[in-house]
């Protein structure tokens, strides 16, 4: 250890659990911090699962991914990965009716008001197209085809971004090889108990069946819902969000691929008493059933699944429990909880894996030392409640603007929602502005999708599009052509894969 080193510097960093969040910890604090230094512990049992649903992923990931110096098609090989432009969700305002959630703006800026301005004033006098027309993101998707975004800011090409669909456990087993080449340590075995400091109540060590001791000065925990540290040891307490996010259960089967299935995007379809993911990757398709079990048994649940696969299964439904919520902090003492351990989000617009990502990245710049700082611990809390809770308003979006007749979507149509989300929903209604308060992980052309596809219908527009000169019906047909246009010119998703990123066979 170097001499000149802080005493006060950290020597020991334990993380509790593997799966995604465990290896993502493990890969980002091994890249940041010399292990001759800090030693970085990872303790996983084999015999224990990793619940692995988060198999979609948001444009973000992308940035972790490059900054653990890991090369996309090499990735995407590792992982059987797909891309992803968007999510399309079908059923959910209404039965028979879809829209699209694109990774990029609807269409290039041309003037001082946003596209969507415009577009709702001309509306009112042409016969336009749905708003999703005007996103490069959609023209690429529902043809099937990829290619990456440009630079060049005057291009249709650069108004896209994009994200990965991929497999969780392959994910993690990569990440464990990058991690250990980079000196972290994996320890095997189940822990048996925790001991806290008698002083202070900070987790001095965790024991292991086998009797092995594992001191740290900073434990991650990583060991899902059951929250080992966060929970059982420090008692930090829960926030249940049930009553806004009812959804309880899940059941997540994987299933074979078919012709024309190997989507570009995620497919959200709303159901009686929830919805239905579909998730196509190389090697196979992920599906599953989130649900409200007031409303459905999980033998219903189970069918409906069943009988709404592309392909035939290749496994039997696996049953998850969850309360969608959060920990009271998602920091307590010297124990950071990432994943499953600091909360759960439902899947319905691919936040699993970000949230683990943001976690980690919040830890970088609010990085301790072995005193603990009080007032950096209150600031990671502070920045991660707020924003769980803006990711949650948004998914609480998608419930309450709906108008399907079953009694889960009825109760949630008619649920006070929090006013952080009302105040949104009533300023889109209003003139189709999409006001915010601060950094939303969401951005507004996500929102702009969410209330457009919902039929949250604005009585207006923006009265400054009225004051300008500008020809937008113009502007709007050419942008729409020429996405059209471009799009069609791009090869097919399946091609793109075949050519960059084509992973080898696996045993499914």
């Amino acid at each position: 250890m170097n001499d000149l080193q802080d005493p006060q510097a950290l020597r020991d960093i334990v993380i509790v659990g593997g799966g995604s969040a465990g290896w993502m910890a493990a890969a980002a604090l091994s890249k940041a911090v010399d292990t001759r230094r800090c030693r970085i512990t990872l303790v996983e049992s084999d015999e224990i699962g990793t619940v692995g649903v988060g198999e979609a992923t948001i444009p973000p990931i992308r940035t972790f991914n490059q900054v653990l110096g890991i090369d996309e098609a090499e990735f995407m090989r590792r992982t059987q990965g797909s891309y992803k432009l968007g999510i399309q969700f079908v059923d959910w305002g209404r039965t028979g009716h879809s829209y699209f959630h694109p990774f990029g703006p609807h269409g290039l800026a041309f003037d001082l008001a946003p596209l969507h301005q415009y577009w709702l004033r001309s509306r009112q006098r042409l016969q336009l197209p749905a708003i999703d027309e005007y996103s490069m993101a959609w023209a690429i998707a529902r043809r099937n085809r990829f290619a990456r975004p440009v630079g060049d800011p005057r291009s249709v090409m650069s108004s896209f971004d994009y994200a990965y669909h991929f497999d969780a456990g392959l994910y993690a087993r990569y990440l464990r090889e990058l991690s250990e080449a980079r000196g972290v340590r994996r320890v095997e075995g189940k822990i048996e108990s925790v001991t806290l400091q008698p002083d202070n109540g900070h987790v001095a060590s965790v024991q292991l069946v086998d009797g092995q001791v594992l001191p740290g000065d900073l434990f991650i925990d990583c060991s899902g819902f059951r929250g080992l540290l966060i929970e059982e040891a420090l008692h930090t307490g829960y926030e249940d969000w049930t009553h806004w996010l009812p959804c309880d259960r899940a059941l997540a089967v994987p299933c074979a691929s078919v012709p024309g299935g190997f989507t570009p995007y995620t497919r959200s379809t709303a159901h009686a008493a929830g919805w239905q993911w579909r998730i196509p990757l190389q090697h196979r398709t992920g599906n599953g059933h989130v649900y409200c079990s007031r409303f459905i048994s999980d033998d219903e649940a189970a069918a409906t699944l069943m009988s709404r696969l592309d392909g035939q299964a290749l496994a039997e439904p696996r049953l998850l429990r969850f309360t969608t919520g959060r920990r009271r902090l998602f920091w307590n003492r010297n124990v950071v909880a990432l994943g499953l351990a600091s909360g759960f989000m439902e899947p319905l617009e691919s936040t699993s894996l970000h949230l683990i990502q943001s976690g980690i990245s919040r830890l970088l710049a609010l990085f301790p030392d072995r005193r603990m700082d009080a007032l950096t611990r209150d600031e990671f809390n502070r920045i991660g409640i707020e924003e769980f809770e803006r990711i949650r308003d948004f998914i609480i979006l998608h419930y309450k603007l709906n108008d399907r007749p079953e009694p889960l979507w009825r109760a949630c149509r008619e649920m006070a929602v929090p006013d952080s989300l009302q105040w949104k929903i009533d300023h889109f209604r209003r003139s189709g502005r999409l006001v915010s308060r601060g950094n939303d992980l969401f951005g507004p052309q996500s929102w702009l999708a969410v209330h457009m596809g919902q039929f949250n219908e604005p009585e207006g527009h923006d009265p400054l599009v009225d004051l300008r000169t500008v020809d937008a019906d113009a502007m709007l047909e050419r942008q729409r052509q020429a996405m059209a246009q471009t799009a069609e010119s791009l090869p097919g998703h399946d091609s793109f894969v075949a050519q960059h990123c084509a992973a080898r066979p696996v045993n499914v």
